[in-house]
């Protein structure tokens, strides 16, 4: 058995996994936070913690826990608050459709089913998924770089920008040189920002700076609460209300979903938007292919169905970020990234990936319930809540976060990253397009 787990307490390790889901209600309801966050956080102050007897496998569990339950809980600011980061974005729309009608606890509820469903797509496709990433991956591994770009081109050429009544057909190439150019700003930011990343200083000397910090706050945070500030909306009156699509498909868009989230998760740089809005083209073509009857007389359902594949797409590249770990010892994801800075891929042993493999079952099953608790509360809290304080107080703290994790180069690249996640919403094109922060840098990296 491995040194990590030696002398393990289930009773810490139940503790780690809880401390863990807590940080992820916290990084999934509050705007502008993301479960990197709070990995960042871990890891920093991870000297600290273990010289005070904390083992790092419990630190990890922490880390997993939080990226698990961040995914459940990020959807309900999304179609409250309006306030979706980068993976829930595309999300909102449907959501809000769910929304006025009064339907938003069902939104919450089609969001916990498509996570929930898409772990134990994930757990049932574990097998099967590593025998394949073994004999697909070193084939293409070369190509990597090519498959990038592909996908790269894929989200700009796809982007439409918002209709307008009366524009003329070329409009879409105007929208798509916006995502051009958003995508190549982000991606010379990332460029700089990593080629400089040994500027970056914290005010804790055990600390290790990442870079990665300001980046994400400033493009996907903080240039999301500066839009909310600005705009204020109402919630009409909500009711409870059990999930209202057929069962065919549910199953339908969790297996999509997870489908799409495994593929984009062993790829370097892909984000769950980008898995979503693969997903999204494949199901069109196979609308197109298949012009049947309506499986549905609820104009609804298709809003439902997509809320629950997008929520799918977001846990299961989670999920499947940490079996590529296991796999192929490449970690693809924030979480994966701060747990691979304790857990060497020669040290991955089977103890280990059973206890991994129990965080997420218990995360999911603690996120399932809270996930739906808060959704069928929230709005009676809505009214209480000064939602233009509570921004700014996320403003500030993502700006003292960075401050005191990177220094002064930080803040700087944090501002930058902040004015270049403004262009989206101005532009009307899609916020993934800021994820050639890490596209680009990593496609020129493998070409």
């Amino acid at each position: 058995m491995s040194l990590i787990i030696e002398n393990i307490s289930v009773f810490i390790l139940l503790l780690s996994v809880l401390t863990g889901c807590l940080m992820g209600v916290v990084s999934g309801l509050i705007p502008g936070l993301h479960s990197n966050n709070f990995a960042l956080l871990l890891v920093s102050f991870s000297p600290v913690l273990i010289e005070s007897g904390i083992s790092s496998i419990y630190i990890m569990c922490m880390i997993l826990a939080n990226c698990i339950t961040h995914t459940f809980h990020d959807i309900i600011p999304a179609i409250y608050l309006g306030v979706p980061n980068s993976d829930m974005a595309l999300a909102v729309l449907p959501g809000h459709q769910l929304l006025l009608d009064g339907r938003g606890p069902e939104a919450i509820r089609l969001s916990a089913l498509g996570s929930t469903g898409s772990v134990i797509v994930s757990i049932i496709l574990l097998l099967p998924f590593g025998l394949l990433l073994y004999t697909i991956y070193p084939l293409i591994q070369n190509y990597i770089g090519w498959l990038l770009l592909f996908i790269a081109m894929l989200m700009i050429g796809t982007e439409k920008g918002q209709y307008v009544p009366g524009q003329g057909s070329l409009v879409r190439y105007r929208y798509r040189f916006y995502a051009l150019l958003v995508f190549a700003m982000s991606g010379l930011l990332g460029i700089f920002a990593f080629g400089k990343e040994n500027m970056a200083n914290s005010l804790f000397a055990s600390a290790n700076p990442s870079i990665l910090l300001p980046l994400l706050s400033g493009l996907f945070g903080a240039s999301q609460l500066i839009i909310s500030l600005t705009t204020s909306s109402t919630v009409p009156p909500q009711r409870t209300s059990l999930i209202n699509l057929p069962p065919q498909r549910a199953i339908k868009a969790i297996t999509s979903g997870s489908i799409a989230g495994s593929f984009v998760a062993w790829l370097p740089g892909v984000s769950s938007s980008v898995a979503t809005l693969l997903a999204e083209q494949a199901s069109r073509i196979c609308s197109k292919q298949n012009s049947g009857p309506a499986e549905s007389d609820d104009p609804l359902d298709e809003a439902r169905e997509f809320i629950v594949s997008v929520s799918g797409v977001n846990t299961a590249n989670a999920v499947f970020g940490l079996f590529v770990f296991f796999f192929i010892g490449r970690a693809r994801n924030g979480a994966i990234v701060a747990i691979s800075s304790f857990l060497e891929p020669s040290a991955i042993d089977i103890p280990i990936i059973l206890i991994l493999l129990c965080v997420v079952i218990l995360a999911s099953i603690f996120s399932y319930f809270s996930t739906i608790r808060i959704g069928n509360t929230i709005h009676l809290f809505m009214e209480k809540i000064d939602y233009r304080k509570l921004s700014i107080a996320v403003l500030a703290g993502l700006v003292l976060m960075v401050a005191v994790f990177t220094g002064m180069f930080g803040i700087i690249i944090f501002l930058m990253a902040t004015a270049i996640g403004l262009l989206p919403s101005f532009m009307h094109v899609r916020k993934s397009n800021a994820m050639g922060v890490i596209l680009l840098p990593v496609i020129l990296y493998f070409l």
